[in-house]
């Protein structure tokens, strides 16, 4: 009886949502529908600028105040939501794809598959990361596009490297060695049995990385190499912003916040997700 309860305890305390997670939730729902609908939460445009109301402070007028320009910081990190979630979405998406394909290479295509696809991922593993994505931006330009193909490519080897290892342990089960003894074919136990129980933790590692890609695109942003002005991204304007922030700092810091908040609320989610999938296989 008191095991029972002490479990169905531990159960419950895991499963509860905080008051954290429950922030974090709603934060990112509001992030999601800024980016798919900005017109609903702000009635102006990110390029109109009123000179005579340069540098602003926050107020009934506009609410987090103006920049040099005298465009609204608030209507500009609303419309900035869409450009900085795309980039860190869409470079996750494409290293997970990437990552999964090869290491399912390295695990089922052999040894020297393997050797050649893991040396691969050393060699990236073993460049900065940062200074990568600049190599990939001078050769590409700065953009939207060539800064997701940069994140994408040094985090690839993440992926690969855990496909690889889930892949091996799936693959000596003992249901994947039924299936195969019934004559299923290779393409069919990957789908059915290997992809679907090595992917709950690639999902789990993707929400949290989802965060680091967007703090990454934020960065290249910061440096001149994202998406060029006056497109509205946080990045960019969190750059724009340094040379004010003595006289005006709510230039630079709410666009930081915007990012701040974003990134904690991503792994705030990816953690309890973690939490749950360890529970489960508990």
């Amino acid at each position: 009886m008191t095991t029972t309860l002490i479990a169905r305890s531990a159960t419950t305390s895991r499963t509860r949502l905080r008051p954290g997670l429950w922030a974090a939730t709603l934060f990112l729902a509001l992030i999601v529908l800024a980016a798919l609908f900005p017109g609903l939460l702000t009635e102006g445009s990110p390029a109109d600028s009123e000179v005579l109301s340069a540098l602003q402070g926050p107020g009934a007028e506009h609410l987090l105040g103006t920049d040099a320009n005298g465009r609204d910081i608030f209507t500009r990190i609303v419309y900035g939501a869409r450009p900085s979630l795309l980039t860190g979405l869409g470079a996750t998406a494409l290293a997970v794809v990437c990552g999964t394909l090869l290491g399912l290479l390295a695990a089922l295509g052999g040894r020297i598959a393997d050797e050649i696809v893991m040396r691969l991922v050393d060699v990236v593993l073993s460049l900065p990361s940062l200074l990568l994505a600049l190599l990939i931006l001078s050769v590409t330009g700065p953009g939207a596009v060539g800064t997701l193909y940069a994140i994408a490519l040094y985090t690839i080897p993440v992926y690969a490297r855990l496909i690889r290892v889930q892949t091996m342990v799936i693959r000596r089960s003992g249901y994947v060695e039924a299936a195969r003894s019934l004559g299923l074919g290779n393409a069919h136990v990957i789908a059915r049995h290997i992809l679907p129980n090595a992917f709950a933790p690639l999902l789990v590692l993707a929400t949290i990385e989802v965060g680091t890609a967007l703090v990454a695109a934020s960065s290249l942003s910061f440096l001149g190499f994202g998406p060029q002005p006056p497109a509205p991204e946080w990045g960019a304007m969190l750059a724009g912003g340094r040379d004010y922030f003595g006289i005006a700092w709510w230039v630079a810091v709410f666009p930081g916040l915007a990012i701040t908040l974003t990134v904690l609320s991503i792994t705030v989610t990816g953690r309890w997700l973690q939490r749950r999938m360890e529970g489960r296989a508990a």
